[in-house]
């Protein structure tokens, strides 16, 4: 049985058109609400950094802060989850409104818990990190809404975009290809519009960007920007 959640009444949008995911980790969590309204009219979804301390060396929320933000927006709400037991965690974020949840390759078998996850309703994402092979996730291509390929290592914002994951991004999308997937490829780190064309160009579609919109003195127009550099 799944649980009941937005996931029918909000759409993700067109699969292979350019996304823009503005991620919370960077936003003024004491005007969050605030922030979230800033930057929707720019936004596809709302990317949301979910850290355990263990997996990563950092903290960050979890289903309470994602119940708080449903109830102040209509985004979709992408939830990354960089934690080491991310099956104790599904049904708790698809109750707070979650509609997608991302895991992690590097946990090893993960059959399980894209199948939990997807009976859950949710949609299903794997991220890598940058150093993690495409052999290693490549297997799960066709079980997944969403490969995330992070071009930085997770845990913290502001890092500098790492150029050498690229052609992994670009393995990602020759996969889809070639198996005709019907696949996101999500990237997230560093993005900005210096780099987004570079994603864009080894096929990205779905852009996380955190300290380039949120950063900005005019968050908006930094979304807005992001778009045009990833779609001209």
């Amino acid at each position: 049985m799944g649980v009941v959640t937005l996931l029918d009444a909000i759409d993700p949008g067109p699969r292979g058109a350019i996304k823009i995911a503005p991620s919370i980790l960077s936003a003024d969590f004491g005007e969050l609400a605030s922030a979230i309204a800033t930057i929707t009219p720019g936004s596809d979804w709302l990317h949301v950094d979910v850290m355990d301390g263990h997996f990563v060396p950092n903290i960050t929320l979890g289903p309470p802060v994602v119940a708080s933000i449903r109830k102040h927006t209509n985004l979709y709400l992408d939830c990354h989850l960089m934690i080491s037991d991310p099956g104790e965690f599904l049904e708790p974020f698809a109750k707070a409104g979650a509609q997608g949840v991302t895991v992690h390759a590097e946990l090893g078998d993960l059959d399980s818990v894209l199948a939990e996850a997807r009976a859950l309703g949710l949609r299903v994402g794997l991220a890598a990190n940058p150093d993690t092979e495409f052999d290693v996730f490549d297997r799960y291509l066709d079980a997944v809404d969403v490969m995330l390929c992070m071009t930085v290592f997770p845990g913290f914002g502001g890092q500098s975009f790492m150029p050498e994951v690229l052609p992994k991004i670009s393995q990602v999308r020759d996969a889809v290809v070639a198996r005709d997937l019907n696949l996101e490829i999500e990237v997230d780190g560093g993005i900005d519009a210096k780099t987004a064309p570079l994603v864009v160009e080894a096929g990205a579609t779905v852009l996380v960007a955190g300290s380039a919109i949120f950063g900005s003195t005019d968050p908006l127009k930094a979304a807005n920007d992001l778009r045009h550099a990833a779609t001209c």
